[in-house]
């Protein structure tokens, strides 16, 4: 079984997402194989002020019953698309840190801490230090083509799956059978899912033991 969780960076449901996503990890580990892919935003879906980003946390963080309310200081007027957050996990990601530890120091910096990930000086710091990478080696990567086309790569994946919501978690099992999941962060309808695979995918290893494969003629 497969397991992709297509995500932007420092989206706030993708936050709300995290939960979720290191619950499937550990309840399947060893029946499931997990990757994360970036999946941009165009510009227009970003805020376009502080204060509407303040109103869209308001309204995420109530609907996720959060003791807390994420932070919008990341926002600066001056960018228009945040590519640099994105850009760096993949980077880092290119440099040997696969796993979430990255993107999830990055994400954390700034919808909880509201620091300017946008800024690629502050982005690379902050992901230097939680994947223990040199600074000036992650910078240059990020800032090369290759990073940027791996980015818009997995992005055109990410559309081609005919979806506009991230977090979106796409299941794959053995069988053939496929289920997406866009834009919803609960556990419930993903486990589900995840136990009816398991179990088809079963059966027909069930049926090939007794009967084999199919017959050509």
């Amino acid at each position: 079984m497969k397991i992709t969780y297509y995500l932007e960076v420092i989206s706030s449901w993708c936050y709300w997402g995290e939960p979720t996503w290191a619950e499937l990890k550990r309840r399947y580990a060893g029946q499931a194989e997990f990757s994360w892919k970036i999946a941009l935003m165009p510009p227009e879906s970003y805020p376009v002020s502080q204060s509407q980003c303040e109103w869209f946390y308001r309204r995420s963080g109530t609907v996720m019953r959060s003791p807390f309310m994420l932070n919008a200081g990341w926002f600066d007027p001056a960018i228009k698309q945040y590519l640099v957050p994105n850009y760096v996990a993949e980077a880092a990601r290119v440099l040997g840190i696969a796993d979430d530890t990255v993107r999830l120091a990055l994400a954390h910096a700034a919808v909880r801490e509201g620091q300017k990930v946008g800024n690629i000086d502050v982005a690379v710091g902050i992901a230097a230090a939680a994947g223990g990478l040199d600074a000036a080696t992650l910078k240059w990567h990020a800032l090369s083509p290759e990073i940027a086309a791996r980015a818009q790569a997995t992005t055109t994946e990410f559309h081609n799956l005919q979806v506009s919501q991230r977090p979106t978690f796409v299941i794959e099992d053995a069988i053939g059978d496929r289920a997406v999941f866009s834009g919803l962060v609960a556990i419930e309808p993903l486990v589900a899912t995840v136990e009816t695979m398991l179990r088809d995918t079963a059966a027909y290893a069930s049926f090939a033991a007794h009967f084999g494969t199919v017959p050509k003629a």
